[in-house]
């Protein structure tokens, strides 16, 4: 079931936003060679509660930490620890806060020391974040839940990346994840009206190589099947009366 959302709910997640975007500043600030992972989650974990938030992923079905932090061939769900970051590795950060009972969701893609390790992980990157805007480009009223996820498509294989399958775009609201599902793939014009009240998280996952995945024995860390590497963009969207608002934005 679609959750419409009030024009009050919707001003609660977009100060969860705020706070996630605020929170997201300053882990990029701290990402350097050297650095490890949990020590990025450390700063997140500071500033939201600061903030006065709650970090969304912390205890989430077990979940350890504050922040998703994927390093190379880690798509999603990588758990900070002691691994240091090295020149030219790609790191995959995901937020998540919640304000007053109400969720908000974004990640980034970006290269420790600030250097492509090669032109085709620059362009990976750049990619799978054009996706994303043409994925919230198309979330207006009367369009259809699949234009997103064809949008999407259509930016990254006719860039020669895949796009995973595994692992969606989802509502958001008081819980994290809600209906709808929202695939990163697909034919325009199928599924659920957009409507105003629908707030939505975007969420492009592409890899280098071919989309399959597997989950290693941590149970959390998602990879690529075939050892490429990926990134992964996301913002939350809220669509109202006066067209797509996204929350998580700068």
């Amino acid at each position: 079931m679609i959750i419409l959302k009030s024009p009050d709910e919707i001003e609660k997640m977009a100060r969860a936003g705020r706070i996630l975007a605020s929170t997201r500043h300053q882990v990029l600030e701290a990402v350097r060679p050297g650095v490890t992972t949990a020590e990025l989650d450390a700063v997140a974990e500071e500033h939201t509660r600061a903030s006065g938030a709650v970090a969304s992923f912390k205890g989430y079905r077990g979940f350890p930490a504050s922040i998703c932090a994927s390093v190379n061939e880690e798509l999603v769900h990588g758990i900070p620890g002691e691994r240091v970051l090295k020149e030219g590795d790609l790191l995959s950060l995901d937020f998540g806060a919640i304000w007053e009972g109400y969720h908000a969701d974004s990640a980034i893609t970006v290269f420790v020391g600030g250097a492509a390790p090669s032109g085709e992980a620059e362009k990976l990157v750049r990619v799978t974040e054009e996706a994303l805007e043409a994925g919230l480009s198309q979330v207006r009223e009367g369009g259809r839940l699949s234009d997103i996820g064809h949008a999407v498509q259509q930016v990254v294989e006719g860039a020669g990346f895949g796009v995973v399958r595994e692992y969606v775009g989802h509502g958001i609201g008081q819980s994290m994840h809600e209906d709808p599902p929202i695939p990163n793939y697909g034919e325009p014009g199928r599924g659920p009206e957009l409507r105003p009240g629908m707030a939505l998280a975007i969420e492009p996952m592409v890899t280098l190589g071919d989309w399959a995945t597997r989950v290693l024995d941590d149970d959390w860390t998602v990879v690529t099947e075939d050892g490429s590497l990926c990134a992964h963009f996301e913002h939350t969207v809220a669509l109202t009366g006066d067209g797509a608002r996204v929350l998580t934005g700068d």
